[in-house]
């Protein structure tokens, strides 16, 4: 979708789960007997809940909240083979070089606890009946509330890999090429119901002082860039325009002094395939970077389509419609108000049962950024 006569709006995915939602997930996680039916439907009337208030609160281009999921990338154990048990954290750099944030961020439940099980075995699909589930909701919730468009996250074969390590394939390759032929299932029936497809990435932002935080450059350079060619294997049946891939450092609040800069992975993120780019640009540490954007334009197709991120996703404040009104007009202004949508830096739930930004403000940061997608419309579509 493109912003053909005023700016649209989104965000990255996941949203504020209810207590019955987060109670159920954490249950099913656990393998503790629950009542299946109670919770399709207790998660059936979450997804409609979730989709009205995004509806209500401005925003065009609408997802599910992600209500289903403990997590963004270790969801997939439930779909795919080959993963059991957990696996040790990996501690991002930036919390290494400040230990005491690190551990008032534990204290202080900063820090979720969930499985990050580790691939054991081959990867193959195993049901897609979880997805299936996911779609017959969405579906549900969309004709209740008839919101300008649609889009459904699926974990990139990257952010698998970040998350939950290998002992099974011989080599990183391996594992990767078997995760993007087992996701392209999932990739493929998200699209073919009708939704756009949001690859979430974030191995190529985070993955620098995570995964690769004790390699060299040109070595993570190269790695990224093979994430990228998997990732576009793995999507090579849909149209570039039928899906968008986020990318973030993080979502943690956190020194975040380790973040690899976007002028330095901007080159290999913008090989992806997907049509759409989601990407930080509200909080502290990236804010700066709209003037990458505005340095390598001549980078940047006419085809892509910029979503930055406008408003923070790790803070309370509410932003002044005025401020996100700013932020939109700056991309506007260097690629063409018709290529920008308003977005969020990253999701307001990445974990069930966890997130900085308290429920109430949440939707309340929605309400702002539509205010101030409405008021960016009116500057640059005022002269027509």
């Amino acid at each position: 979708m493109r912003s053909n006569d005023r700016i649209l709006t989104t965000h990255v995915g996941s949203l504020p789960r209810s207590e019955a939602v987060t109670e159920g997930v954490f249950a099913k996680e656990q393998g503790k007997a629950i009542d299946e039916a109670a919770f399709a439907q207790t998660l059936r009337e979450a997804v409609t809940e979730t989709v009205r208030k995004q509806v209500a609160s401005g925003v065009d281009i609408v997802s599910d909240g992600e209500q289903s999921k403990i997590s963004y990338a270790t969801y997939i154990k439930d779909r795919i083979t080959g993963f059991e048990g957990d696996s040790p954290r990996r501690t991002p750099k930036d919390l290494e070089l400040f230990p005491n944030y690190g551990a008032f961020a534990s204290r202080s439940g900063g820090v979720p606890e969930y499985k990050r099980p580790k691939c054991v075995g081959p990867i193959e699909v195993k049901s897609m009946d979880p997805l299936n589930e996911d779609l017959s909701c969405f579906a549900d919730a969309l004709k209740a509330s008839s919101p300008a468009g649609a889009f459904m996250n699926a974990a990139s074969p990257g952010v698998i890999a970040l998350f939950q390590p290998n002992e099974y394939y011989a080599t990183d390759d391996e594992y990767l090429e078997a995760l993007a032929e087992a996701m392209r299932i999932e990739y493929e029936g998200i699209v073919n119901a009708g939704y756009q497809l949001q690859l979430d990435s974030p191995d190529l932002g985070l993955g620098r002082h995570m995964m690769f935080k004790d390699t060299e450059d040109d070595e993570y350079m190269t790695r990224i860039a093979r994430h990228v060619e998997v990732l576009n294997h793995a999507t090579r049946n849909i149209a570039p325009e039928q899906m968008r891939m986020h990318i973030c450092w993080g979502n943690y609040e956190g020194p975040h002094v380790c973040d690899v800069g976007l002028d330095v992975i901007l080159p290999t993120v913008l090989k992806a395939r997907p049509a759409a780019l989601l990407f930080e640009t509200a909080n502290p540490r990236h804010g700066h970077e709209w003037q990458v954007i505005r340095d390598h334009a001549d980078l940047i197709s006419e085809e892509k389509i910029l979503v930055p991120g406008v408003i923070d996703s790790t803070s309370n404040f509410v932003e002044h419609p005025e401020l996100v009104a700013e932020r939109i007009e700056r991309f506007a202004n260097i690629v063409g108000r018709e290529r920008v949508i308003a977005g969020t830096d990253c999701g307001f739930s990445t974990f069930a049962g966890f997130g900085s930004v308290q429920t109430d403000v949440v939707w309340a940061k929605l309400k702002t950024l539509a205010d101030g997608a409405e008021l960016a419309s009116s500057r640059l579509w005022g002269g027509k």
